[in-house]
């Protein structure tokens, strides 16, 4: 399983991973801010992708990352997805393990995923918990469903 940078041609794909969770997430396939933020992504090669079947751009996605470098040595991932068929097979791990050899050391990576009382986001905050990240109890807004959400960060002192 590869992990590799975005191109526009996996547009349609991110549009159908992101269908996939809308109701977790938001709106977002008939957001033009959306599409506009992952085409600036994907043109600054922070958008990466496990392509079914390794695949060339334009495949099915597994799963896609959007990573901020904007303000390194801290970063933040905006946007982190796999596809349901995809789900508990390692598509989520390769994509993190992927862009934490890119970050500086040292170096701060945080995330706002689901709070604990969204069942279907217990996934995302388990994994961030397998890879170190430790929850802040920052107040961040609720979800667009109303729910939670809470704020987890990974300090990476060496490698």
């Amino acid at each position: 399983m590869n992990v590799v940078n975005a191109t526009l041609e996996d547009l349609n794909g991110w549009l159908k991973l992101a269908a996939e969770v809308e109701y977790l997430f938001g709106p977002m396939v008939d957001d033009p801010n959306f599409v506009l933020a992952l085409e600036r992504n994907i043109h600054q090669n922070r958008a990466f992708c496990v392509r079914e079947y390794d695949g060339s751009p334009g495949c099915s996605l597994l799963g896609g990352l959007l990573l901020s470098t904007s303000n390194a040595p801290s970063y933040k991932i905006g946007w982190l997805s796999v596809s349901a068929e995809a789900r508990n097979k390692g598509v989520a791990s390769a994509l993190l393990n992927h862009v934490l050899t890119l970050v500086d050391i040292p170096s701060e990576i945080a995330v706002t995923t689901f709070g604990d009382d969204i069942p279907d986001g217990m996934p995302a905050r388990r994994l961030y918990e397998r890879f170190g990240f430790i929850p802040l109890e920052e107040s961040i807004p609720n979800g667009p469903e109303g729910g939670s959400r809470q704020k987890f960060q990974l300090t990476i002192a060496h490698r």
